[in-house]
């Protein structure tokens, strides 16, 4: 079950190339337009799949708490369409959701700046003053994103298998690149767990959901992790109450049998200290 993951900045040629790496390998092209067609399926209108869509958060606690919510709907499809395999998943963060997945092959798609400001004014028929500023708010928005929910620097190419620079690469030898770098052996050999891991993957998010739709925790203090049938819930809530509604949301996920509860309850006072 192959899996190839596609981060690109905006105007660095990434469409076509995913598109055509798809085709090629005959995979599954997970994309935002894949994702939306099934976001009702997880309860997400098309204003709701838009706003949570690689989107950092508002900082607007009633809206956030929203907001998560729909993002792990996102990824709950993007996990869900890993674990068929065979797949291309272009953007949404695909790289961190499957970090755990040693067979899946990491590709970034970048190009100059200026280099990718005239590309979007071409295709999308702009100014080239209105591309700067949608090209730079892309960067500013996906960069944030992914420093926000996942503590990582966008651009490190560490965290990249193959980075392919298309002011250097043309088209047809990023596709062949692409293509042949996921066949490797040493990717090939890990294929064996992924499955596993993308299911246990899949139960702790849908824990996390569960949660979530709480409309009472944001999950900040929570550490949520699946293995097997058991779920595992480690960090803090504040009160006895919302210890039982985590536990009660939890055990309603179809698929768990177990929970091991790690949980304590830290209180603060609401009275001035004595001197």
């Amino acid at each position: 079950m192959a899996i190839i993951t596609i981060s690109r900045e905006m105007g660095s040629g990434g469409i076509p190339i995913a598109h055509r790496v798809a085709k090629e390998l005959g995979y599954t092209l997970v994309d935002g337009s894949t994702l939306k067609k099934v976001a009702h399926k997880y309860g997400l209108s098309d204003e709701a799949f838009e706003h949570a869509d690689e989107r950092p958060p508002a900082f607007v606690e009633g809206e956030d708490v929203q907001h998560l919510l729909d993002l792990h709907q996102i990824e709950l499809m993007v996990l869900n369409f890993a674990l068929k395999g065979d797949v291309v998943i272009y953007g949404r963060a695909g790289e961190d959701l499957l970090r755990d997945i040693l067979s899946a092959f990491r590709v970034r798609i970048i190009a100059p700046f200026e280099d990718r400001v005239e590309r979007w004014a071409v295709r999308e028929w702009l100014d080239p003053d209105l591309a700067r500023l949608m090209v730079r708010k892309s960067d500013q928005q996906r960069a944030g994103f992914i420093r926000y929910y996942f503590d990582r620097e966008w651009e490190n190419p560490l965290d990249y298998d193959l980075v392919i620079n298309t002011q250097r690469l043309s088209e047809d030898k990023a596709v062949e690149m692409i293509c042949s770098g996921v066949s490797d052996n040493n990717l090939v050999e890990e294929k064996g767990s992924a499955k596993k891991i993308l299911t246990d993957l899949i139960l702790g998010k849908k824990a996390e959901i569960a949660i979530l739709s709480l409309n009472e925790f944001d999950c900040e203090h929570l550490i949520i992790t699946a293995k097997g049938k058991t779920v595992t819930i480690s960090g803090h809530v504040l009160s006895k109450d919302e210890h039982k509604s985590v536990l009660a949301a939890v055990k309603t996920v179809e698929g768990v049998e177990k929970i091991a509860d790690n949980l304590s309850v830290i209180g603060f006072r609401t009275t001035p200290y004595e001197s």
